[in-house]
C-alpha cells in the first residue's frame, strides 16, 4: 500500500505520526513524506532575514528522520512559515492534488482541523478536499493526527475538536520516533514542553494505556472506505 504523510512544518510529520510512518515501513509499506512549509522563517521580524543556512540545516534534518523512519522519498516545499493563510486555499490544494497524483496513496495521514496552528488547519482543509473520493481516485483512507504543542494547546476552543478514534502500537518504534525528535534540534525542547522527549514518550504511553499497550498515535479518522 502507498502511504502519504502530508505535513506543515518540518517535525510536524514526525511528531503527529512518526512511529506509525516508521511501523508501516517496517511492514513493507511505501511511506512517502510531504513537507509543505519552509519552517522557522515566522520567528525572525522579516521572512526575508532568515538565514538560508538555517533553513538548509532544517531540510537536511527533515531527510535524515525520513531515512531514520525508513521513508521511501521525502518532498519539500517552500510555503511561507506560519503564513498559509496569506495564500489562496486553492493553491494549496492544488499542490496537495499533485502530491496524490504523484504518489496515488491508499492512506493518507495529516493535520487535525481543530490545532491552534493556522497553517495545520489550512493543511487540514486543503488535503480533505484533495482527497475526495472521487471516481478512480486511489485515497481510501483519511487519518488526522495530533501535534504535541498545537493540537492540545487550542484547548478545545477550535472546531472541529479532536477525537481519536484509531489507535496504532506503536511499542517497537517509539524509540525511532524519540531519535527523530533530536535530529531536531532548533525544535525540541525541554521538559515540560511537549515537544520535548520525556512529554513525547508520556502522550505515547498515555494513548497506549488507553487501549491496552504500552505506547500508541492517537487519529482521528475522517474516511475510510471499504
Amino acid at each position: 500500500m502507498n502511504v502519504l504523510v502530508v505535513a506543515a512544518h518540518p517535525d510536524d510529520e514526525l511528531l503527529g505520526c512518526g512511529g506509525t510512518a516508521a511501523r508501516l515501513a517496517r511492514e513493507g509499506h511505501s511511506v512517502y513524506m510531504a513537507i509543505l512549509g519552509e519552517g522557522i522563517t515566522s520567528r525572525h521580524a522579516q521572512r526575508s532575514s532568515a538565514d538560508p543556512t538555517e533553513l538548509t540545516s532544517l531540510h537536511d534534518c527533515s531527510q535524515r528522520v525520513a531515512d531514520l523512519l525508513g521513508v521511501k522519498e521525502l518532498s519539500l516545499h517552500g510555503l511561507p512559515d506560519n503564513r498559509f493563510d496569506t495564500l489562496p486555499l486553492l493553491d494549496v490544494i492544488k499542490l496537495v492534488k499533485s502530491l496524490v497524483e504523484r504518489w496515488r496513496p491508499a492512506a493518507i495521514y495529516t493535520h487535525h482541523g481543530g490545532d491552534l496552528n493556522v497553517d495545520h488547519q489550512v493543511v487540514s482543509r486543503a488535503v480533505l478536499t484533495a482527497a475526495r473520493p472521487i471516481e478512480g481516485g486511489s485515497v481510501r483512507e483519511l487519518y488526522m493526527f495530533e501535534i504535541a504543542s498545537s493540537t492540545e494547546w487550542a484547548f478545545q476552543q477550535f472546531a472541529p475538536v479532536f477525537k481519536p478514534n484509531v489507535f496504532v502500537n506503536i511499542e517497537s518504534t517509539l524509540s525511532l520516533k524519540l531519535e527523530g525528535m533530536l535530529q531536531y534540534e532548533s525544535e525540541v525542547r525541554k521538559f515540560p514542553h511537549p515537544r520535548s522527549p520525556e512529554a513525547l514518550t508520556a502522550i505515547a504511553q498515555r494513548w497506549g494505556s488507553v487501549v491496552g499497550c504500552k505506547a500508541a498515535e492517537a487519529f482521528e479518522a475522517v474516511m475510510l472506505i471499504r
